[in-house]
């Protein structure tokens, strides 16, 4: 991405990474706007005091959409554990001293969640959290901007930011017809119920 816009994010985060407070900063937006790649350059730069917590490490487990009969909608808003990541977020905004929390991650190459596999110490200022549905209004996911101290949405032209997402999704396992209809079907779908939350965000950020 363009270095002065990175630059200009990376400053605006440095303000909310106080040592001795502790804030979350989430950055939302369709599939393949560039959440996750944003997410880790800013932790990286601030080099220590922040840490990332992405949204989908409470996507629910292949097997219990299955049984939901959701397994093909996978990425969708019913198909997380939307007050589980509420909760979580508001554990971490009240850090225990000498408490460390264990969050969980997703696993691309396993296409399923890791429990207790981020540490964030109770030192640490800033947690950076990403996902598609930080701003979305609907079922339990409208308590999660609460609990966010800023809220960005990233947004991308669809002309590059759905071949990207095939090119994703091919990446990690799929054949390139299934890929494409993936995100024709699902990915697309969510991008535009994620759409409307830009309204909501405290910063538009045009991602180059």
């Amino acid at each position: 991405m363009d270095a002065q816009l990175l630059a200009e994010l990376t400053d605006r985060a440095l303000l909310l990474a106080v040592p001795g407070t502790r804030r979350i900063l989430g950055l939302a937006g369709a599939p393949g706007a560039g959440k996750s790649t944003l997410a880790a350059r800013l932790v990286a730069r601030l080099d220590g005091l922040a840490v990332l917590v992405p949204m989908d490490g409470f996507h629910l487990a292949q097997g219990e959409l299955e049984r939901l009969g959701r397994a093909e909608r996978k990425g969708a808003p019913d198909t997380f554990d939307a007050a589980g990541y509420a909760a979580l977020l508001a554990r971490l905004r009240s850090p225990e001293p000498g408490t460390t929390v264990y969050a969980p991650t997703f696993d691309r190459t396993l296409e399923e969640p890791v429990a207790g596999a981020i540490p964030v110490g109770p030192d640490v200022p800033l947690v950076v959290t990403e996902g598609n549905y930080l701003l979305h209004d609907q079922g339990s996911w409208a308590a999660v901007l609460p609990l966010l101290d800023e809220a960005w949405f990233l947004e991308l032209d669809d002309h590059r930011r759905v071949p990207r997402l095939v090119e994703r999704h091919v990446r990690f396992g799929k054949d390139r017809a299934h890929a494409e209809r993936w995100v024709r079907d699902s990915d697309e779908s969510n991008a535009r119920l994620v759409a409307p939350g830009r309204d909501r965000a405290h910063l538009v950020v045009r991602m180059t």
